[in-house]
């Protein structure tokens, strides 16, 4: 098709982009579309409002180039809107629960116990578990557990057994029968008689998962930004766009042609839009043949997204709620450091050496955290509204969700065009091997036919030698033939070493 000369105005999509506060919308031209000879199945797409063009990547795409390189004929034949066929897949992704039941037991105690029966006999199970001693336990918290002998999982717990006030309460009464109280009695007593020792439990707990949910986070921001990178920077997505456009504006009638850009969920109904020859064949199957053909570089946009699948996963709300708590967690510990600080020192308490050097470090680590994750924050949003998309609307999760499932069914696309094209190589191949052999069939059927005219032709040549030399009248004609075989025998044989032209006996 021939394009014509633009009116006066905006220029085409794909020429320079129109000035900062040019009019957008209604001012922009019709584009000049070829239109299909018969109706075509529709591409499901939802269009861009023209308004939301301006600042995007569809003011940088151009798809009416497009239309001189696709094969117009081959998409009319192929998506022809007569013997409409649907497939409707779903897949049920299902959750398993996983229980845990733990049956507890504890023996039965003489001694003095004033706590609650159930309280105290969960205790005991965890301080069977520790393996430690009241004293070893005070020394453990008072140094911040600097020989390492109480394990994150096993300090969790503990925080679970602090002393109430209506247990120090209980407790202070018997304190003159300390000899005879139970070991969680006896335990929780002997802990309520360290300062601070809820704080401290905590502050030791903080600092022991404050590098592990470190390491939780990170590569959740990390994967942020690189994938809001990748969206921006990926020239194979942008002409994977460019494409695709060309493809619903070719195919859709009416309003929901002519478009100018398409909201990103639409890449996932592409796959919806079934071929009319062959209902296995999608117009996501048939984008990726003519990716590869036309535009094999695009073909492989796939590996300018790498980081696509991770940030799928981030969602954002979880992401800032974990910021937030070791934000909260990392100031209750520099609050009991300071209250610490202002009070006598026990000997062998380092909390406050220990604890110092930790915020120093922490504080570094979780202040080039909270940077990072602001500057995936504004990444992500420059990312989404380059695609026409609400930036307070959209989360990471959703939007780089929407990517990533194109993703895995272009994969998958691809995977059974190439299942496709093999089957046809072994059905050609089969074909091939089919033919040669009934060629070879049909040779040896002709050796057997020239072989046979060839021995009839030998017994007459015999008949009439016999008559010229007379033994025609011989009794023994059947000895003559006889010889005559013996002689062509040989004469077989004799001929793979030199030619023979003839023999008359």
């Amino acid at each position: 098709f021939r394009e014509g000369p633009p009116p006066p105005g905006p220029p085409p999509l794909g020429g320079a982009p129109p000035p900062p506060g040019a009019p957008m919308g209604p001012s922009l031209k019709k584009k000049n579309i070829p239109q299909p000879s018969n109706p075509l199945k529709s591409f499901n797409w939802v269009k861009l409002a023209e308004n939301k063009l301006e600042g995007t990547v569809w003011t940088e795409v151009d798809d009416v180039k497009v239309f001189k390189i696709l094969d117009l004929e081959d998409i009319e034949k192929t998506f022809s809107a007569y013997q409409r066929q649907q497939d409707f897949f779903m897949n049920n992704n299902t959750k398993q629960k996983e229980t845990e039941d733990d049956s507890l037991s504890s023996k039965k105690v003489k001694e003095l116990s004033v706590i609650d029966g159930r309280r105290a006999q969960n205790c005991n199970i965890l301080l069977s578990r520790l393996k430690l001693s009241n004293e070893e336990i005070k020394r453990a918290i008072l140094t911040m557990d600097e020989q390492e002998d109480l394990p994150k999982d096993m300090l969790e717990q503990l925080l679970k057994f602090v002393p109430e006030k209506s247990d120090v309460d209980l407790l202070e009464e018997h304190k003159h029968e300390l000899d005879r109280m139970a070991k969680a009695d006896r335990f929780l007593y002997e802990m309520s008689r360290i300062n601070h020792y809820q704080q401290r439990l905590q502050s030791l707990y903080f600092k022991k998962k404050f590098a592990e949910r470190i390491g939780e986070v990170k590569p959740k921001v990390e994967a942020l930004t690189k994938a809001s990178k990748e969206v921006l920077q990926s020239r194979s997505l942008k002409q994977l766009l460019e494409v695709v456009l060309a493809f619903g504006n070719y195919m859709n009638k009416g309003q929901r042609g002519n478009a100018y850009g398409f909201k990103v969920s639409s890449l996932n109904k592409i796959g919806d839009t079934k071929s009319s020859i062959d209902k296995n064949i999608t117009l996501l199957h048939y984008l990726i043949t003519i990716l590869e053909k036309k535009y094999p570089k695009v073909a492989l946009f796939q590996e300018d997204l790498s980081n696509i699948p991770e940030a799928a996963k981030v969602n954002m709300t979880e992401l800032e709620k974990d910021i937030n708590n070791l934000r909260s967690g990392l100031k209750n510990v520099e609050s009991e450091l300071e209250f610490q600080k202002n009070r006598p020192q026990e000997s062998g308490d380092k909390f406050v050496s220990v604890v110092s050097q930790f915020i120093t470090v922490a504080s570094f680590s979780f202040s080039d955290v909270e940077d990072s994750l602001q500057e995936a924050k504004d990444l992500f949003c420059r990312a989404v509204k380059h695609f026409g998309e609400d930036a307070g609307k959209m989360q990471p999760d959703e939007f780089f969700g929407i990517f990533d499932q194109f993703l895995q069914s272009f994969s998958e696309a691809k995977q059974e065009n190439e299942n496709i094209r093999r089957r046809k190589e072994e059905e050609e191949r089969r074909a091939k091997m089919e033919a040669q052999l009934k060629e070879q069939r049909e040779r040896e059927r002709k050796a057997r036919k020239a072989k046979e005219n060839g021995e009839e032709d030998g017994e007459f040549d015999d008949l009439v030698s016999a008559l010229r030399s007379g033994e025609v009248f011989d009794k023994d004609l059947s000895k003559m033939k006889r010889n005559r075989k013996r002689i062509n025998s040989q004469v077989t044989e004799n001929s793979r070493e030199r030619p023979v032209t003839k023999l008359n006996f």
